[in-house]
Parts: structure tokens; C-alpha cells; sequence
């Protein structure tokens, strides 16, 4: 399952506060209710001690549906560059961030699951730099000048390779939460950026060691085919990989994964699997929203292994 959840707030220890309170549990009894083996939830936010993290396992074993093995890792969000990004003449805003981020570690993800973590199984994909990634289709005019590249990464959030150890054998859970291609200017610094995380993962899966195992890769792309903002060509380009099955077809309905307050209902949301696996089942979870949970909708696939 990906979820992008509503478990952010406005200052750090906030949602450590509210979990603690009992006052962050619609999103948790989302989760419980569908009682996926695996889930990646983004819009976390991450502190140090991982506090959130044991108080969000501790609810959902008391919601029933028990998740005791997790990854996380400290997210780029929130991570001041020392430079003016946006160029506004201002530092230390939140668009100067490495990643977008009003505190260090706001928005981040978190790996849970039913089944334990490969030892040594996890590769943190988040300090790539943009510029060393494959195809990175920078900003036109040397919008960002040398000492930026050094330090601006690929990914705004993050973006992991997981080891799950299932009963059935490894599967690498591959997932990241990519820029939202707006609030930027005519220099489409986050609409490139967007791009060139989608691109990413179309290289990434094609290496040997990963082409040939059982993976699936899964996460928030705020990228829609049909429309809202972003470039389509990476997408369809990963949508349509033979390495890769998008489980749309199978799914009841339309496919939108999120609807805004203004209307907008975009599918930016998506589990695809690989190949090796067989999809029995797929879904978009469209309980009613409320205040209190995220404007985006839970995304299930029920593989089987071939």
C-alpha cells in the first residue's frame, strides 16, 4: 500500500504531541482497516529519535493490525541549502530547503511491515545529486550555478531501496515522494525536478541485480497523465515499462488518488508492480475525507508471487 497521509504538522515534535494525544488516529485507522502486509506512508514527519515512528506502530497494534518491522530515514525536506533557491533575495525560507520544508525533517516516509527488514537489505537513494542523475534536464540559462549543484539532491524527499523478508522470498520495495512540479517559474525548476525523479526510477530498475528480482515500486509522483501540471513523458514513459504492471485497469471506477479542496482530482499516487509478480487485486481506498485526514486516498495492489 502507498499512503500519503495527513501525519504532518506545522513545527517540529507536533505530531509526536498529537499522536501521543490520540488526535492523529483517522489515518492510522485508515491503515489498520485495510491491513496491508506492506505500507509506505509519505507526509510523516521524521524526528531524530524515531518517537513517531514507536508511537504510530504502538496505535496500530492497538487498532489491531500490528506492523512491528520499519525503515526510515532522515528526509532532504527541511534541510536548509545556505542558498537562495527561489532567488527571493531571502535565505533560510522553506524553498531554499534542499527539499520543500518549514522544519527539518517535515513530510517525510515511513516503511512499515508485517514481515521483517533484509539485514544490510536497505539502500538509502536520497543524497544522489540531481546533477549525476540519468538524463537530469536541469533548468535552461544556468539557473542554478555550480556551488548549487554541489549540494541541491534528485530527490526533494527521499527515495529507498527496501529488503522485505516475506514468506514467499525477498522483495525490494522501491519508493520515493517526488517534488510537486509547481510554485516555481518560468525556469521550471520543480517541474524538471519532478521529471528527472520519474527518470530516475526508469533507469534504476533496469540494473540486473534489481530487472531480475521481484520488486515494487510504489509512492507519491504528483504526476498525472491526463492532467494538472508536470511533464507526461516520464511518466508514460515508467507507466509503460515492460519491466513494470500498472494495476489501473483492474481497478473499480476511475483512477483519480487525490481530491483537492478547489476540485482538482488528480491520480498522483501509484503501486506498480514488477513483472515476476501477478496482481489478484487493486484498488483506491476512497473512504469519505475529513478535516482530520489527508486529501489523498490509499493505493492497494494484492500481488502473488509467479
Amino acid at each position: 500500500m502507498s499512503y500519503h497521509t495527513g501525519l504532518s504538522r506545522d513545527g517540529p515534535a507536533l505530531l509526536v504531541r498529537d499522536l501521543m494525544d490520540g488526535k492523529a488516529r483517522d489515518d492510522l485507522a485508515r491503515v489498520a482497516a485495510l491491513a496491508p502486509d506492506i505500507a509506505v506512508l509519505q507526509n510523516v514527519d521524521y524526528d531524530h529519535d524515531l518517537i513517531a515512528v514507536s508511537l504510530i506502530q504502538k496505535a496500530l497494534a492497538d487498532l489491531g493490525h500490528a506492523m512491528p518491522h520499519g525503515f526510515t530515514a532522515r528526509p532532504n525536506t527541511g534541510r536548509d541549502s545556505g542558498i537562495d533557491l527561489d532567488r527571493n533575495g531571502k535565505l533560510g525560507e522553506p524553498r531554499d530547503m534542499l527539499g520543500y520544508g518549514q522544519f527539518a525533517g517535515q513530510g517525510g516516509m515511513l516503511l512499515l511491515s508485517r514481515f521483517p527488514l533484509v539485514a544490510d537489505g536497505t539502500t538509502d537513494l536520497s543524497q544522489l545529486l540531481w546533477r549525476d542523475a540519468p538524463m537530469p534536464d536541469l533548468p535552461a540559462d544556468e539557473y542554478f550555478a555550480a556551488p548549487v549543484l554541489d549540494v541541491l539532491p534528485l530527490h526533494s524527499v527521499g527515495a529507498w531501496d527496501v529488503g522485505v523478508e516475506t514468506p514467499r522470498g525477498v522483495l525490494r520495495v522501491l519508493t520515493s515522494h517526488a517534488t510537486t512540479p509547481v510554485f516555481d517559474g518560468p525556469e521550471d525548476r520543480n517541474g524538471l525536478r519532478n521529471a528527472a525523479e520519474l527518470r530516475f526510477w526508469r533507469h534504476y530498475i533496469e540494473q540486473p541485480q534489481i530487472a531480475d528480482a521481484p520488486f515494487v515500486l510504489l509512492g507519491t509522483f504528483n504526476s498525472d497523465l491526463d492532467a494538472g501540471e508536470g511533464h507526461k513523458p516520464p511518466l508514460r514513459a515508467l507507466l509503460q515499462h515492460p519491466l513494470l504492471t500498472d494495476p489501473e485497469p483492474t481497478w473499480a471506477g476511475d483512477k483519480m488518488t487525490a481530491h483537492w479542496s478547489n476540485g482538482l482530482q488528480l491520480r498522483v499516487d501509484y503501486v506498480l508492480p514488477s513483472r515476476r509478480l501477478g496482481v489478484r487485486a487493486a484498488k483506491v481506498e476512497r473512504t469519505p475525507q475529513t478535516d482530520s485526514v489527508s486529501r489523498h486516498y490509499p493505493v492497494i495492489v494484492d500481488v502473488v508471487w509467479q
